[in-house]
């Protein structure tokens, strides 16, 4: 039997122009469900791995769509609660060219923002769990919400699973110093922290050094330091940077790097040139790609290399879920990146 991975956190509805239209520039939008938490979940549930999702969804029409949303993806939603106000929606741009992507949330008063303390099972939800993966945008979503991810966190190591989590700040939720304040608890003694260089910052008051993004400019070397201090004073197994050169909204270049506490040692990926179709769920996919990898056993560098190609596919995939295999991520890992036609 496969692995069985936690993930908890909240899941909207992703309404999005046309194409590279503005919003409303045309009366249409396109309607897909995401959320950093999902977007994991699925990846890993297309990777063959059982992928338990925990939620909190309205009773009414648009959270049955998304339950069975989640259901048709093969998650195992059996600890999604009903009830709460609401689900969230949010506006996603696919910008072009000089052009950014831009996002409006239309979350306030969610159903997981309103969920509570001690009202999921989290004994049950963690049986013969082996990995729990969190993200710090549910926490900044309420303090009940943040109340919520500590029992989970709780649950999850006192199961004897591993514990991720992508830091994944959000300026338009909360401030560093409100993020710092509540996070920093949190992330300490998890296996595996995922960051870039803004989470690092906002979330944990690190500055790195030798890195513009504004020009695009990335020194992968910059990080070691950076990464290096964060899992020595939080006592973290291992931390993973994503790196990201945008040059453009359109073309951006893709790397990562890990760095490993017990061995002292600073793994580095390849660098891949994004043609970019939809950015948004690439660190999800990143993040599905590590834990994976770690789950089969693999390496450090093996398990970077499959997670860096993963978000690189992702770019390439409508909408926030990842729909690729572990065959075409281990093709692109494996140095295959002609993109020609497979007959």
């Amino acid at each position: 039997m496969s692995a069985r991975v936690v993930t908890f956190g909240e899941v909207m509805l992703r309404l999005s122009p046309p194409g590279h239209e503005r919003l409303l520039q045309s009366p249409r939008f396109d309607a897909n469900f995401g959320g950093g938490e999902a977007n994991v979940a699925v990846s890993l549930a297309s990777f063959g791995l059982q992928s338990t999702y925990v939620t909190r969804l309205p009773q009414n029409a648009l959270g049955d769509a998304a339950l069975r949303s989640l259901r048709a993806e093969g998650l195992d939603v059996q600890y999604v609660q009903r009830g709460g106000s609401r689900l969230g929606l949010y506006f996603a741009e696919t910008g072009a060219g000089p052009r950014a992507s831009t996002v409006l949330y239309d979350r306030a008063n969610s159903a997981i923002s309103e969920m509570t303390a001690g009202s999921a099972p989290w004994g049950r939800v963690f049986e013969e769990a082996a990995w729990f993966h969190w993200t710090g945008i549910t926490p900044a979503l309420s303090p009940s919400a943040a109340a919520c991810t500590r029992e989970a966190i709780e649950a999850a190591r006192g199961a004897g699973a591993k514990i991720s989590v992508d830091l994944n700040y959000r300026r338009k939720l909360w401030s560093p110093a409100e993020a710092q304040k509540v996070m920093r608890p949190l992330v300490g003694g998890v296996d595996l922290l995922i960051a870039n260089e803004e989470d690092l910052q906002s979330v944990l008051g690190l500055i790195v050094h030798g890195v513009n993004v504004t020009t695009g400019a990335v020194d992968p070397a910059a990080y070691r330091d950076a990464a290096a201090k964060v899992a020595g004073d939080l006592k973290i197994a291992r931390v993973a940077v994503t790196l990201r050169e945008s040059t453009s909204a359109s073309d951006n270049g893709w790397s990562a790097v890990l760095f490993d506490l017990a061995s002292g040692q600073f793994h580095q990926s390849r660098r891949y040139a994004i043609r970019v179709v939809d950015r948004i769920g690439s660190g999800d996919a990143f993040a599905a790609g590590l834990i994976y990898g770690f789950l089969q056993g693999w390496d450090a560098d093996a398990s970077l290399g499959f997670a860096v190609a993963a978000g690189a596919l992702k770019h390439s995939v409508p909408g926030d879920f990842n729909r690729v295999s572990v065959n075409e991520v281990q093709q692109l890992a494996g140095g295959d990146a002609s993109g020609r036609v497979q007959r």
